[in-house]
């Protein structure tokens, strides 16, 4: 089977505080780890209430004082809202604090609304054209080159690069440089085959990867029962219809029934969204997982784990490893 990885936004539910989610965000880490995934990353987002990933690396740092094998990384880090020397010293900081388990995957949307791009001091002048300069900043910054401007930490730790993103672009791109590839399936299904096959058509060898190395992402919700996981899923639908109304709030807790709290077209745009969604038992889910992972071809499966309650989401990903185990 392919390695199974780790999502999370450090996902702050209602009648949580913020230490309480990052306290189980660590946790979690430490339980993936004993599990056997691969990896576990943190996305970086601003300005939304249920999320509490704004500051990847300093999370990064906490779950690595605690974990000893797990590679640790972004998935990812927004790329133009930071001069690429910042990132290039923030990661050397994690590679040299926890050696060669340091991941930064990238992405070029703002993870925020404009108002809050803008405090985070981003040009929002600054073109799609700038994004490939800064992706080859950063990896000169990471490299063992010296030049007028060095990132200390940072030179010649040579963190992992990976592009992160759900179109075409980031596909091409990440064939282009010859980089390690994941699509945000999870919540952006269109383009997942088309992308894929962009990016494995076109792939360039680099110094970084002799051949591509592609890896999607979907949600997973397990439980012992279906009831019992149609339930659980029922807090990220009505989070993603707060989205689509431009509610902000911290993450919902689960509800009976979702009857009356969504249009038609509310529930259409849901289930379109999370389509390639995981929800039920590990006997229910099995031939889609199955089917999924032989559609995409992929190298690598990452997860995320949209369940309100801590205890509910450590048995999902309990559930998901034992699965993993099966295939």
């Amino acid at each position: 089977m392919i390695p199974f990885s780790i999502l999370d936004l450090s996902t702050v539910s209602e009648g949580q505080s913020v230490a309480d989610s990052l306290t189980q965000t660590r946790n979690l880490a430490v339980e993936a780890e004993s599990l056997g995934y691969q990896r576990y990353w943190l996305a970086e987002h601003h300005g939304m209430k249920g999320i509490a990933s704004s500051a990847t690396s300093v999370i990064l740092a906490n779950i690595g004082a605690a974990t000893q094998t797990i590679r640790l990384g972004a998935g990812g880090v927004m790329l133009p809202n930071h001069a690429p020397l910042v990132i290039a010293e923030q990661f050397g900081t994690l590679a040299e604090l926890y050696g060669d388990r340091i991941d930064l995957g990238l992405g070029r949307a703002p993870g925020t609304d404009m108002n809050t791009a803008q405090a985070l001091r981003r040009a929002l002048d600054v073109s799609v054209d700038q994004y490939p300069q800064d992706i080859q900043e950063l990896q000169r910054y990471l490299s063992d080159a010296e030049q007028s401007v060095i990132a200390v930490p940072g030179q010649g730790t040579h963190v992992p690069l990976w592009l992160l993103g759900s179109s075409l672009y980031s596909a091409e791109l990440a064939a282009h440089f010859g980089l390690p590839y994941s699509f945000a399936s999870h919540f952006a299904p269109d383009h997942l085959q088309q992308a894929l096959q962009i990016y494995k058509e076109t792939f360039r060898a680099s110094d970084a990867l002799a051949k591509p190395y592609a890896m999607a992402g979907v949600m997973v919700v397990l439980a012992d029962t279906q009831v019992e996981a149609d339930y659980l899923f029922t807090s990220v639908q009505q989070k993603f219809v707060q989205m689509r109304t431009g509610g902000n709030s911290r993450f919902p807790a689960p509800v009976d029934s979702m009857d009356g709290r969504w249009t038609q077209a509310d529930k259409q745009m849901v289930d379109h969204v999370l389509r390639y969604a995981l929800v039920g038992t590990k006997d229910s889910i099995k031939d889609q997982l199955a089917r999924f992972i032989a559609t995409t071809n992929i190298d690598e499966l990452i997860i995320s784990i949209p369940v309100f309650d801590t205890d509910a989401r450590s048995h999902s990903m309990n559930l998901m490893a034992q699965l993993r185990d099966s295939m």
